[in-house]
């Protein structure tokens, strides 16, 4: 990642006011956090995979309350990406990519995030129903927001 790409990060940082912001690519980790009143921090380190020791699991416990629903059990969230500006539409005056109750497949464009000046076409990657969306249109969203919930 070139200076002019952190640069480019840190005034879309600002320019949403964002709290925080962590992106990992190839070998390459940035960090911008902002505390109450401090300017957005840059670090960079080399990834290295946690090596955790196995844990036991504690044996089930008998259930409290009756199960959930089927429909509930089965909910997937749709995270975003990246950060940005999340759109549902192409433009303002067309139809959402996808509504409540609709089917969608992995190839299926749900909305678009700016990012930088760019539309980025996000697709489903899993198929499912549309039961929410929680994302708000033109609002800014962080990376790993879910956006969509799919059962």
């Amino acid at each position: 990642m070139e200076l002019k790409d952190i640069k480019e990060l840190i005034a879309l940082f600002r320019k949403n006011d964002l709290s925080e912001f962590a992106l990992e690519q190839e070998g390459f980790k940035i960090s911008l956090k902002r505390g109450s009143d401090a300017l957005p921090v840059f670090t960079h380190q080399a990834l290295a995979l946690p090596q955790a020791a196995p844990q036991a699991l504690p044996a089930p416990a008998a259930p409290a309350a009756p199960a959930l629903p089927a429909a509930q059990e089965a909910s997937h969230d749709i995270q975003s990406p990246m950060v940005g500006t999340f759109y549902g539409a192409a433009s303002p005056d067309s139809p959402s990519f996808v509504s409540v109750g609709q089917q969608v497949t992995p190839d299926t464009v749900i909305c678009i995030i700016e990012a930088m000046k760019v539309m980025n076409e996000i697709k489903a990657e899993t198929s499912g129903t549309v039961v929410e969306i929680l994302a708000e249109n033109g609002k800014p969203v962080q990376y790993g927001q879910p956006l969509f919930r799919l059962r």
